[in-house]
């Protein structure tokens, strides 16, 4: 199977944005039912307006900076910082006097925390709280074994 690359950035966004936007140019590097990973790039000025969604969204900022209001709380946010934005509860971002780059990564369908405890090694019990779980067997197996890389083949394309 060849390894799927999706470009985004500078020449592959929508010009005119996502809905609810000015000043705002986005693209959708994935989309399936589990979820949306989007590039979002925010002029000075820029505004996602406040909405609300179903889905958990992790809105990540890569460059630059700006604003999130989640609900009625307000905060500036800078590049290397993620912002949840709840199910259900009003947010928007938007960027002042200088630009924003973002990741907005969507989670489709209700929340993980009823099988969270499974990955914490508890069970939730009916009506009683949490069992524990045994600690399962088992160990990794070792990386397939494939030719080495021809050095005469050249740069990937």
């Amino acid at each position: 199977m060849p390894i799927e690359i999706r470009r985004f950035g500078v020449g592959h966004r929508r010009p005119d944005g996502p809905p609810g936007t000015t000043g705002v140019t986005g693209q959708v590097i994935h989309s399936d039912a589990r979820g949306i990973i989007s590039e979002l790039a925010f002029k000075p000025n820029g505004v996602i307006e406040p909405h609300s969604n179903p889905n958990t969204t992790w809105f990540v900022v890569i460059e630059g900076g700006g604003w999130v209001v989640v609900d009625s709380e307000r905060v500036r946010v800078a590049a290397g910082e993620a912002v949840l934005w709840p199910p259900d509860v009003p947010h928007g971002a938007w960027a002042d006097h200088g630009h924003m780059r973002a990741f907005v990564i969507e989670f489709a369908g209700a929340d993980d925390a009823l099988i969270r405890g499974i990955f914490e090694g508890r069970l939730p019990a009916l009506g009683t709280g949490n069992a524990p779980i045994a600690r399962g067997e088992g160990g990794l197996t070792g990386p397939e074994r494939r030719p080495p890389p021809d050095p005469t083949a050249g740069e990937p394309l």
